[in-house]
């Protein structure tokens, strides 16, 4: 079966340059990825709200790739809010953080995330792990929805 819909990815992030540098390896030999950024978990859970309503500005993502370490609501508490709302807790949600604390993976794990991307220090092994998640959830969204 071919996808004929693009993947959209929310990616829930604070940094302009983490934003930047994920959405360009995100998108980089991926026609097909559309991302939409929301710089808090405020704003991510907002966006997910008016995509609930319909709003096509907003179409429902694919995937969520969440930073944990935000100012005002964090990664944690955004996760913890998806995944006990009956509409939205169906949306897989990959962690992408500096963090590699055990307790923080551990607890990120618990709290229902699909998976956790330690973030690279350099930009090409970022986009290096960026373009395996990339392959890895396209392959899995469209295996899903077969």
């Amino acid at each position: 079966m071919e996808n004929t819909e693009n993947m959209v990815v929310l990616l829930v992030e604070d940094d302009p340059g983490d934003q930047k540098l994920t959405k360009l390896a995100l998108m980089s030999g991926n026609e097909d990825c559309d991302v939409h950024i929301a710089a808090s978990g405020e704003d991510g859970l907002q966006y997910l709200s008016q995509s609930c309503e319909g709003n096509p500005q907003n179409p429902r993502p694919r995937i969520i790739l969440l930073d944990l370490n935000m100012p005002g609501m964090g990664g944690k508490e955004f996760l913890r809010l998806l995944k006990a709302d009956d509409m939205l807790k169906d949306i897989p949600v990959v962690i992408l953080s500096t963090s590699g604390a055990e307790l923080d993976i551990e607890e990120c794990y618990r709290l229902q995330a699909s998976g956790y991307i330690q973030k690279p220090t350099s930009p090409t092994e970022f986009q290096n792990a960026i373009g395996k998640f990339t392959k890895y959830w396209s392959m899995t969204l469209l295996t899903v929805k077969a």
